[in-house]
């Protein structure tokens, strides 16, 4: 399963892969993770898929319920609502920074995220577009150059991976026509701008996520 120059403990690939299975859909939300099985389906023994669920514990994509066993995390309406708010606080204050602080490597950068992210999109890569996803909102945080916003927004990131990947289908490419139009106001500077589209973003989503 995991490449010969791949140096990683065997748990860190095997929880890797479990984390993409979910993301992709292989692992529907709150379908149970059985570690015989799952040893099966990867091709390792039972021991680092028990190590690799308890790391995806801790990242919230894996619930460890009592007596019931290891599920992919369910995620609602609520939860979604909740994580949004906090979001929609920072995120927006971290596009104006970077529209008043950007350097033309983070312009290049958020570009990349973008044009990378779109062809994952057009070609059915959840996982690959959430990855996208991703980095493209850790860029702009990076451009914003307030370590203490990547930090705060960091334990987040997984639960916002999973509800990008659960909304992929319904929100297609426009997602990406938002990340544009947000990097573009950054690139002019115009910090009210991609402040207004940042929150806006945010805001969709969770009207998509309680329509889904």
């Amino acid at each position: 399963m995991a490449n010969v120059l791949d140096h990683r403990p065997l748990r860190d690939v095997v929880a890797e892969r479990i984390r993409e299975m979910i993301l992709d859909g292989t692992f529907a939300l709150g379908e149970r993770l059985i570690e015989g099985h799952s040893a099966e389906q990867l091709g390792v023994s039972r021991n680092p898929v028990r190590e690799a669920i308890r790391s995806l514990e801790a990242t919230g994509l894996v619930e460890v319920i009592p007596r019931k066993g290891a599920h992919v995390s369910r995620i609602d309406v609520e939860e979604v609502r909740q994580i949004q708010e906090l979001r929609s606080v920072i995120e927006p204050l971290a596009a104006e920074l970077a529209a008043e602080r950007h350097t033309d490597d983070d312009v290049r950068q958020l570009t990349d995220c973008i044009d990378r992210g779109l062809a994952a999109t057009k070609s059915g890569d959840k996982v690959l577009a959430a990855a996208c996803h991703r980095d493209f909102h850790i860029a702009l945080e990076h451009a914003a150059q307030n370590p203490y916003i990547e930090r705060a927004l960091g334990p987040l990131r997984q639960r916002t991976e999973l509800v990008f990947s659960v909304l992929q289908e319904e929100r297609g490419e426009v997602t990406w026509k938002e990340h544009s139009a947000i990097r573009d106001a950054v690139a002019k500077g115009d910090a009210v701008l991609a402040r207004d589209l940042l929150r806006e973003h945010i805001a969709v989503s969770v009207r998509h996520f309680e329509l889904f």
